[in-house]
């Protein structure tokens, strides 16, 4: 499996280009979309787009959990010292 940005980046591209394509239909985005499609199964090993979207998704869920700090407390800062007087 790439990097997640990469894979990110991936998915990212495809969805637009779904996008594009429902907008205005083209050969040219037809390409592009056929291209995006390919990339993102050989990025996760699916043969279908629908497979390649659901292992992306959970890859992508499992870096997010794997970047978040254990505790939430542990990206806070402390308090200050106190001078007493």
């Amino acid at each position: 499996m790439p990097h997640p940005a990469i894979l990110r980046n991936v998915v990212e591209e495809y969805r637009e280009l779904v996008a594009l394509h429902e907008a205005e239909c083209s050969s040219r985005i037809d390409t592009q979309l056929l291209d995006a499609a390919c990339a993102l199964c050989a990025a996760t090993g699916a043969r279908t787009i629908e497979a390649a979207l659901a292992a992306a998704r959970q890859e992508l869920e499992a870096a997010d959990v794997a970047a978040a700090p254990a505790h939430p407390a542990a990206t806070r800062r402390p308090a200050p010292l106190r001078r007493s007087a």
